[in-house]
């Protein structure tokens, strides 16, 4: 077993939709020489916006129990989805905090032979990638610099926010997401729109995608008028669905065609670390599939075949 190990924590649309981000999350982890354990067991976050909003005591009771397979493990776990680390991060840390909805969630996890005790922590990739293994082994490990590469940003709304108690990074003017992305060589993109809601988030996409859509073409449109960029950078599956599939969907609700290539974090660092995109499926991503088109890589100096 690796020095350092975290139990990976994947959520719902990793491996349901984009299943490449977990494998690229193995690459680069196991090339860092830290140790991601699978969690068996593990259900749903649950979604911090859907259920935290209807049943807190509820939402609270799913996430502990996911907590508590960490817990009896003895590592933190980390995810690489904005909402997963929400959820379970504030349940940790709500739970730590709050006797009486600890006390409550403990009577249910007890029909189950479970108990929360508030022993483990819970890391977002980006946090743990920055903090934990830090950005010089990271620069390091980089053997393919994406040199003239121009790199947007979308660093999502849940893993920095509230900044107040997360203390993660200030989220009205946030460094750390750039600069882990910036030790793969591509040049940073600065757009006015840069920290404003994918569209996606609060099931605003589940209950009026024309709505959400509005949301992303307006990045969309703000990074145009910023000079463009050759690809955009999410820590969030979510985030990443929406701005990937979502200029599919923008041109049938709008009739607007837009071309960023969207990559999760840990698919930019596997390419900077020198892996192939066939090496964890970079061109499954849902706009490729749904066009039936081959990925404009050329100007990243990547083949891909579909």
């Amino acid at each position: 077993m690796a020095k350092q190990s975290f139990y990976h924590f994947l959520g719902c649309i990793i491996p349901h939709r984009y299943p490449s981000v977990e494998s690229a999350a193995k690459l680069v982890f196991k090339d860092i020489g830290v140790g991601l354990l699978d969690m068996e067991g593990a259900t749903c976050c649950p979604a911090p916006g859907v259920f935290g909003s209807f049943d807190r005591v509820t939402w609270a009771t799913f996430a502990a129990r996911n907590l508590t397979i960490a817990e009896a493990g003895g590592h933190p776990i980390t995810t690489g989805c904005n909402g997963c680390f929400a959820s379970l991060w504030d349940a940790n840390h709500e739970m730590k905090h709050d006797d009486e909805l600890r006390d409550a969630v403990n009577e249910n996890l007890a029909e189950i032979d479970r108990e929360f005790k508030g022993t483990t922590e819970v890391w977002h990739y980006v946090d743990a990638l920055y903090s934990k293994v830090g950005l010089e082994k990271i620069r390091k490990r980089v053997t393919n610099p994406l040199t003239g590469v121009r790199m947007a940003l979308h660093p999502g709304c849940h893993w920095m926010r509230p900044k107040n108690i997360k203390k993660k990074d200030d989220s009205d003017r946030p460094h750390i997401f750039r600069d882990l992305c910036e030790t793969s060589g591509a040049e940073y993109v600065p757009y006015k729109d840069e920290l404003i809601c994918c569209g996606a988030g609060g099931a605003v996409r589940t209950a009026d995608v024309k709505l959400a859509l509005e949301f992303t073409k307006q990045k969309f449109d703000s990074l145009l008028d910023a000079g463009g960029a050759d690809i955009i950078v999410t820590p969030c599956p979510f985030c990443e669905l929406q701005l990937d599939m979502g200029q599919v969907e923008i041109q049938k609700h709008f009739e607007a065609e837009y071309h960023f290539d969207v990559m999760h974090v840990v698919e930019l660092l596997a390419l900077a670390f020198g892996h192939k995109p066939d090496e964890f499926g970079l061109a499954t991503h849902l706009q490729y599939m749904q066009r039936k088109s081959a990925p404009n890589w050329e100007r990243l100096g990547i083949e891909a075949k579909i």
